[in-house]
């Protein structure tokens, strides 16, 4: 379906975000600190490099969100993204067999083999999970490492677990960061840092905190559009974080 921004019409899933953004007057890093988001996410969803984004949970999370956000239909972007994906997806229904008699036989069985690997690692990628999107991660790897130093040195340990959609990002007192991305309800993470810990929460009420293996209580932190900022510091006492102006937060 197609839709008239300025003027002049656009069918494309990439175009229409593109399109009302420029609309409302926002260029790409604005409308990412608006959403909380890495700036090449956003560049992704307009250049239609979906596989960017990771699982289809996250492609669909940040159309609804960016959409939301310009005014477009996430209804119907949500729409033009599952047909355009659509012939992407390996048909299944089509089996290689081999003709009786054909002397052939013995090549069925790995090519049946490559097929089903082929199968299941498609249905691996588009299944939802609770990995964060690639594109803002920390490798996982120094993530550990950053982990692992900062318990041996008695830092603050912060456990996560999420109820429904929510953006999160966690650094520590030395700007490390320890956790980036869009995560789905039933995802849990459990990190340390060296305190104060500066927690940055898309959904905040759909987010459950502990500090030391006690829960945090939210209320009077959140606002109003649901997104937190908080500071945590090795007490676990929590406290609204102070605008990192060089961020643009």
């Amino acid at each position: 379906m197609a839709s008239e921004v300025g003027g002049e019409q656009r069918c494309g899933t990439g175009a229409r975000l593109r399109g009302a953004r420029e609309h409302q007057g926002l260029t790409v890093v604005q409308a990412a600190e608006k959403l909380y988001v890495d700036a090449r996410t956003l560049e992704a969803l307009e250049a239609e490099d979906f596989a960017a984004l990771g699982a289809d949970v996250y492609v669909r999370g940040h159309l609804r969100r960016y959409a939301e956000l310009i005014g477009e239909s996430p209804g119907e972007l949500q729409e033009l993204y599952a047909s355009s994906t659509q012939a992407a997806r390996p048909d299944l229904t089509r089996i290689p067999r081999s003709e009786p008699g054909s002397g052939t036989a013995r090549l069925v069985l790995p090519a049946l083999l490559g097929l089903a690997l082929v199968v299941l690692l498609w249905r691996v990628l588009a299944m939802p999970g609770e990995k964060p999107q690639p594109l803002a991660a920390a490798p996982p790897s120094a993530a550990a490492d950053a982990a692992t130093g900062a318990t041996a040195a008695g830092a603050t340990q912060l456990a996560l677990k999420f109820s429904a959609l929510s953006w999160a990002e966690v650094s520590d007192a030395t700007g490390r960061r320890l956790l980036q991305g869009l995560y789905a309800p039933g995802a849990a993470r459990t990190l340390s840092g060296a305190a104060p810990l500066r927690v940055i929460l898309g959904n905040a009420p759909a987010v459950a905190l502990r500090v030391n293996d006690q829960p945090v209580k939210l209320a009077g932190l959140v606002r109003h559009d649901g997104s937190a900022r908080l500071l945590i510091d090795g007490d676990g006492r929590t406290t609204v974080a102070p605008p990192r102006l060089a961020h643009g937060d």
